[in-house]
């Protein structure tokens, strides 16, 4: 039996993104993690482009940097660790709930005011000791309490209405929108919301690279500039200690790093360089073999490349193998 229709194959169908990261264990291919990826020079060209880098995603916790920038523009006076924090996807380290702590003291705002959902530490090894600790989930300990406190104070600052400061037409909001698509050079294709409850607004992976290449060449004492300054200089307060956004920032002068959910990353280097990338089914694991093989691409030639490339597989406990990149 014969059929005039044409049947896509994973040959033929271009909508299929390429595999990024492929799974080793015991020698063997078990499985693949297939991605979209793009790669710019320091002129701002797309240097290397594998999938679709011109269809909008949603960058996650990528956007943050953006969201901190809104927040100045809004005219909140935010420096140093504290601007970091609002910019932050924190791992719930001690040192990140005191802080956010003693912001929202300084700022003026009560911890109910938050609107992140109550959450356990996102660093797995602070969780066990938050847990063992007794205590519970928590708005503050919430991976984005920083930036929604720093969101909090602008609207009072603004004499906005802070109860509906998520709301998408909020003036704050509608704000960071604006800084998104001047970032990006290109509207943003949708909004939704993210895992905090933020508005999140989708940009395609070129305009997320080319975003973070504005903000490391943004002129100084530019509310872009700023985050991107205190972000370098203080990533400990971006991620957490155990963390590759840390790693790179701390091994790589002038890098700015950050990483987003269902597995996104931005990086830009300060001479304008700068790659983005998105797993397609959110698999962390393959974050940062890709991230690697993306900064080795970019001429990155520093001991950190390989420690943001482990991801071992474990059998019985020990490693029988890895997840590593395919391009």
């Amino acid at each position: 039996m014969t059929s005039s229709t044409p049947v896509a194959t994973a040959a033929t169908d271009t909508s299929i993104p390429p595999v990024l990261a492929e799974v080793v264990r015991s020698g063997f291919v078990e499985g693949h993690h297939r991605g979209s990826l793009v790669l710019l020079a320091a002129d701002g060209g797309v240097e290397l482009a594998l999938g679709d880098v011109a269809a909008p995603v949603y960058p996650r916790s990528a956007n943050k940097p953006m969201q901190a920038a809104a927040v100045l523009r809004a005219g909140l006076e935010l420096s140093g660790e504290r601007l970091a924090l609002a910019a932050a996807s924190h791992s719930g380290e001690t040192f990140h709930l005191d802080l956010v702590r003693k912001m929202l003291a300084e700022l003026g705002v009560a911890e109910d005011e938050l609107r992140t959902p109550p959450d356990l530490p996102y660093d797995p090894e602070e969780a066990e000791h938050y847990l063992a600790a007794g205590h519970v989930r928590d708005r503050v300990t919430m991976n984005c309490s920083g930036k929604h406190a720093a969101m909090i104070a602008a609207c009072a600052r603004n004499g906005w209405p802070v109860e509906s400061y998520l709301a998408p037409d909020h003036p704050l909001q509608r704000l960071t929108l604006q800084v998104v698509e001047e970032a990006s050079g290109e509207r943003v294709g949708h909004v939704g919301t993210d895992g905090c409850g933020a508005p999140l607004m989708a940009i395609s992976l070129t305009g997320l690279a080319r975003a973070f290449r504005s903000f490391v060449l943004a002129g100084p004492g530019t509310p872009e500039r700023r985050v991107a300054d205190a972000m370098r200089a203080h990533p400990e307060y971006v991620a957490g200690t155990r963390r590759p956004d840390t790693w790179l920032m701390r091994a790589v002068p002038g890098a700015l790093s950050k990483m987003g959910a269902e597995a996104v990353q931005a990086v830009a280097l300060p001479d304008g360089r700068a790659l983005a990338f998105k797993i397609d089914d959110g698999g962390m694991r393959a974050a940062g073999p890709v991230l690697a093989r993306g900064l080795e691409l970019l001429g990155i030639d520093d001991p950190v490349v390989a420690r943001i490339a482990e991801s071992p597989l474990l059998g019985g406990g020990e490693r029988v193998g890895e997840v590593r990149a395919a391009f």
